[in-house]
């Protein structure tokens, strides 16, 4: 009897995780739906603005713009990482740290000090765990930030590199591909390349097109080039909502999933344990019977 009042307590704890995880599974539906329009809608702004920068760049010649620059020997680096303020989102956190390590340890090899500046309060908990220095850590910003929330981030880190505090920017991130495929990476900001933006349509190449400049290139690309910083950064910051929201479905439906299994195991262990009292009891019946015949 014990041992059917333990099941039964065990399967309604476990009715209750499911609720849990069945609820969580359903908001990060919710919100994986708002970050991804939200990504859909930027990436083509994205690729457009960083093919017209690398095109004017390249025909407008030599340029000598801050942050086109390339120091000599660098010998500091930023590096910008972004993960959550929530768990339960498989190894995505994990993925993006692991990544971002491999970066610190091969700066750290050249001869080179890596600025941490981190996004979210899992890997701010990770990195002081560890004992990993950070020059900043932001934990106060949306599920899905905003452009208005990322551009103060970009401008500072824009402005450490024009003044020469740092020879590099790069962000540690998940890149959203598809919804079934995600993948950490950690790309360069900061210096920007004039052809980083590839070829255009029909295969012509970017050096071989000729460009009439109102006003000059100097004055232009002093607009273009912070806005495409500015972009690529809130860009990452949209590629890595919607790719915890999905990590975070895939996790929660697991968990649901495996509820659903353990609920079906208990019941079974219910029934054949309820099944075996009522056969003892039923024995019971029948030998007092036939002792007393």
């Amino acid at each position: 009897m014990a041992n059917r009042r333990a099941l039964v307590k065990r399967r309604t704890a476990v009715r209750n995780t499911r609720k849990i995880t069945r609820t969580m599974q359903l908001i990060a539906t919710a919100r994986f739906q708002t970050a991804f329009k939200r990504a859909v809608a930027s990436k083509p702004y994205t690729e457009k603005l960083e093919e017209l920068v690398g095109n004017l760049a390249g025909a407008a010649g030599d340029l000598d713009h801050p942050l086109m620059r390339v120091p000599d020997s660098p010998t500091e680096s930023t590096l910008l990482v972004l993960t959550s303020n929530r768990g339960l989102c498989g190894g995505y956190n994990g993925n993006v740290l692991r990544k971002a390590g491999e970066h610190y340890e091969q700066d750290k090899a050249s001869g080179v000090t890596t600025d941490l500046r981190v996004v979210g309060k899992k890997g701010v908990g990770y990195l002081q765990f560890h004992g990993w220095p950070m020059s900043e850590s932001i934990t106060d910003l949306d599920d899905i930030p905003t452009f208005e929330q990322v551009e103060p981030i970009a401008n500072s880190l824009m402005d450490r590199f024009v003044r020469g505090e740092t020879g590099s920017v790069f962000v540690a991130y998940m890149k959203f591909i598809s919804t079934g495929k995600q993948i950490p990476v950690v790309e360069q900001i900061l210096p920007l390349e004039a052809g980083e933006a590839g070829e255009l349509d029909e295969g012509t190449r970017r050096s071989e097109v000729e460009f009439e400049f109102s006003p000059e290139p100097a004055e232009l690309l002093a607009e273009l080039l912070p806005a495409s910083v500015r972009i690529r950064i809130f860009q990452a910051f949209t590629d890595a909502a919607v790719s915890e929201q999905v990590a975070r479905m895939v996790a929660m439906t697991a968990a649901t999933d495996a509820a659903d299994d353990m609920i079906k195991r208990l019941t079974q262990q219910y029934n054949r344990a309820r099944q075996t009292a009522i056969t003892m009891e039923l024995l019971d019946i029948v030998g007092g019977a036939n002792a007393l015949a």
